[in-house]
């Protein structure tokens, strides 16, 4: 017959589980008591697997959009990731260097993941099947991505999200709403010819403006740049975080929309004619870097840098695919 006496460690969790149940009323033997009816938890049931494999619903029978949904499924798993850190980098009632540097790092690796799994997009669909089912999208685009708007809200001052063109006219007391509206990603979702928002852009801020304004309000003082502030001066001149901090403005603002620069020349591009985006973005004017010069660090860059923002890498791509 089995000993019954409990071993050492046993009764020890078992008494540090009482003095967790104890204070809230609770009955740690009814707890105990529920293991013995409970299941084994097992993977498929706990990531969901049945539910996420079912979560491909293309809208032809062309075998290459299953691609295409599954790559921008994955691609808004990791944009979760991304918050998830943003997240605990914004609750920190003291910032620190070294949890900056540990949260911009991970985040930084998610991309590095995304930017170096885009040839899945580039090199990964049949050029004809692609031409033919993205038709059915319209007017869905990857523009539409909340979370890589929330992404960049969470990155640094609205004020540098702004279109460079409005941002002198913002007065240094401008509200959350006022830079909101002056908001770089509306220029990439007008009608080239009349400059009017595409029906993209306008679904987009029906279903999203409300939310991203109280984010951007939320993280006013939250943001990571913010954040950076707030360390004393001699912290701030810590190399490996200003490293990450750059990491983290060329990942989000130069190499992953060159990626989709490089996708949408690959399969957009046909001289003399150019396809236009499902969206009816100006994507052509949208997405090369060297055009939005969109930079969240400014202040840690030098002039150089700044003045030839994503120039060299658009030039590159360009020459690839022609």
């Amino acid at each position: 017959m089995a000993d019954p006496t409990f071993s050492p460690q046993v009764l020890e969790l078992l008494e540090r589980l009482q003095q967790k149940y104890r204070p809230l009323g609770q009955d740690l033997a009814a707890y105990l008591e529920g293991l013995l009816y409970s299941d084994f938890l097992n993977y498929w049931d706990y990531i969901h697997l049945d539910t996420l494999l079912s979560l491909q619903t293309p809208r032809t029978k062309i075998p290459d959009e299953e691609i295409f949904i599954m790559y921008h499924q994955i691609t808004e798993l990791y944009f979760k990731l991304c918050l998830h850190e943003f997240r605990q980098i914004a609750e920190e009632e003291v910032t620190t260097v070294d949890n900056l540097i540990l949260r911009v790092g991970r985040i930084n690796r998610y991309f590095e993941n995304l930017i170096n799994s885009f040839e899945v997009m580039v090199d990964g669909m049949d050029q004809k099947e692609f031409l033919k089912f993205r038709m059915a999208l319209m007017p869905a685009s990857g523009f539409q991505s909340v979370q890589y708007r929330k992404i960049e809200i969470c990155s640094t001052d609205l004020r540098n999200l702004t279109d460079k063109a409005k941002r002198e006219a913002l007065g240094q007391q401008s509200t959350q709403e006022e830079m909101y509206g002056c908001i770089y990603w509306k220029e990439g979702a007008t009608e080239e010819a009349t400059g009017a928002k595409t029906l993209t852009l306008l679904q987009f801020e029906e279903k999203y403006s409300e939310e991203l304004i109280q984010l951007a309000r939320d993280y006013q003082h939250k943001n990571v740049w913010a954040k950076f502030k707030q360390l004393p001066e001699q912290e701030q001149q810590n190399q490996k975080l200003l490293k990450h901090l750059k990491e983290l403005d060329s990942n989000v603002n130069v190499n992953w929309p060159l990626m989709h620069y490089k996708s949408a020349v690959r399969y957009l591009q046909r001289n003399p004619d150019v396809i236009t985006a499902t969206g009816g973005t100006n994507w052509q004017k949208y997405l090369p870097p060297k055009f939005q010069k969109r930079i969240f660090y400014p202040e840690i860059w030098t002039k150089e840098e700044k003045d030839n923002w994503g120039k060299g890498w658009v030039n590159d791509i360009i020459g690839e695919v022609d």
